[in-house]
């Protein structure tokens, strides 16, 4: 029996290879739709990916069970209560996935999602579980939360109860030395305390996972219903996208070079630009209405905050970078790439606009006249605030910019200075002309005294 694991940092999100090389055999479990990584992995191992298994509906990003089926011919399964457009195996609790001497055990996990399963690894004959797959059910220090499936007519209140349910009357009644591979690590959106380790047991979770410990099932639900982080509007997308028998990602995307001259065309027409590089580099010029998305940060995530799958986006990229940037959108299903700018702004000069920074020194005395707009997530702010801030988390700011003064210069802020740009930037492509973002975020201001 191997496990290989594949996690995508960008993301926080984790995915499975596993399976039997004497058999010559394996699963994928969760796959992301970029699958190279998965085929390069089975060809090391010397193996042939046979099946793929999704935990759940995943709507943080769009998982590749389609590409591998193309590429493999696997079976595709999940949990009994979902349903596709595309034929699958169904999953319930006490089947088993055969992969050599491999046996996955199945349990019905309810929770995050209605159909949500895990997966309990056991190696030969060996009657002692090795592992298990939660999924999103169990992280390493949280559990997942149980609103995102809400998007689909789900009642989060119901899940709760069966996410405590299944936490503690399923997974818990695991031995304490079974391996437990989680998939999201810290950062994702699909839980607010999730740890930055990769695996652990069933025994340290117990002890030290925050919500596994708390058994009275009231609080329980109480603490998963509040505090979570904002939910990026692209989630209720590709929930559904990864229902459907939808297009394949057949190779990495190659988006063509564009001269100025046609990429005035395209914002003409109505094309987005979203710029990737660093929150410095796009305060010294940018092109005007372009949205910075820096790609050496969440980027796939944030794009999702701020596009829709619709929209068509011209990219403005770190040179060499631009078919990275084309990837990972299209790995929550921003698939509409017209291409990127060639060249550098050449051609371009009247439509260049700078953004405009200013660091902690330069606020304090402007207070009383500025909006400070706070756009970092809830638990951030329970830690401190600027005294008068409106707080809007980014992934709300593109439905909620009304609540946003107009008569006033706009003060947008971060943890650090990278959501900050984004917010920035989406309030000038809105229109919104006098805006400011913190340089060095909450976190300068703190150190600066200013707090």
């Amino acid at each position: 029996m191997f496990v290989d694991q594949y996690y995508l940092e960008c993301l926080s999100q984790a995915s499975y290879l596993v399976g039997d090389q004497v058999a010559g055999e394996a699963i994928v479990i969760d796959p992301r739709r970029d699958i190279q990584d998965y085929l390069d992995g089975a060809r090391r191992r010397g193996v042939r990916i046979t099946g793929v298994v999704n935990t759940h509906f995943h709507a943080d990003f769009v998982a590749g069970h389609l590409e591998l089926r193309q590429a493999t011919g696997a079976w595709i399964a999940y949990g009994q209560r979902a349903e596709t457009e595309y034929p699958i195996r169904r999953l319930r609790t006490g089947d088993r996935i055969t992969v050599g001497a491999t046996i996955l055990e199945v349990r019905e996990t309810p929770g995050h999602t209605w159909e949500s399963i895990s997966l309990v690894a056991y190696a030969g004959t060996d009657p002692r579980p090795r592992a298990v797959f939660t999924g999103d059910t169990l992280f390493v220090g949280d559990v997942g939360r149980p609103d995102l499936a809400a998007a689909v007519g789900a009642n989060p209140v119901e899940l709760a109860h069966e996410q405590f349910n299944s936490v503690h009357n399923v997974l818990m009644t695991l031995p304490d030395e079974v391996v437990v591979h989680p998939g999201h690590g810290a950062g994702s959106a699909c839980g607010k305390n999730l740890s930055a380790d990769l695996q652990s047991t069933i025994g340290r979770q117990r002890h030290t996972n925050v919500a596994v410990r708390e058994t009275n099932e009231d609080r329980f639900v109480a603490r998963l219903l509040t505090g979570q982080p904002a939910i990026p509007r692209y989630f209720a997308v590709d929930a559904v996208l990864n229902r459907r028998e939808r297009t394949v990602l057949d190779t990495p995307p190659a988006p063509p070079g564009l001269p100025a001259r046609r990429l005035r065309e395209l914002v003409k027409a109505g094309a987005r630009v979203v710029d990737a590089r660093s929150p410095e580099e796009f305060a010294e010029g940018h092109l005007q209405g372009s949205v910075n998305v820096g790609v050496d940060g969440r980027f796939a995530e944030t794009a999702g905050m701020v596009f829709d799958p619709a929209d068509h986006l011209v990219i403005v990229a770190p040179p060499g970078r631009e078919n990275e940037v084309a990837l990972r959108l299209a790995r929550i299903g921003l698939d509409n790439v017209a291409g990127y700018l060639a060249r550098d702004f050449t051609g371009l000069s009247d439509l260049v606009r700078p953004g405009f920074r200013i660091g902690p020194q330069d606020v304090a005395g402007r207070l009383p006249r500025i909006t400070v707009v706070d756009v970092r997530n809830p638990g951030e702010r329970a830690a401190g605030y600027i005294a008068g801030s409106l707080p809007i988390p980014l992934a709300e700011l593109g439905r909620r910019m009304d609540e946003i003064p107009d008569d006033r210069t706009v003060l947008v802020h971060c943890a650090g200075g990278w959501r900050s740009s984004v917010a920035a930037s989406m309030l000038r492509a809105a229109g919104r002309t006098d805006v400011l973002d913190l340089d060095g975020g909450y976190d300068a201001w703190k150190r600066a005294g200013a707090a």
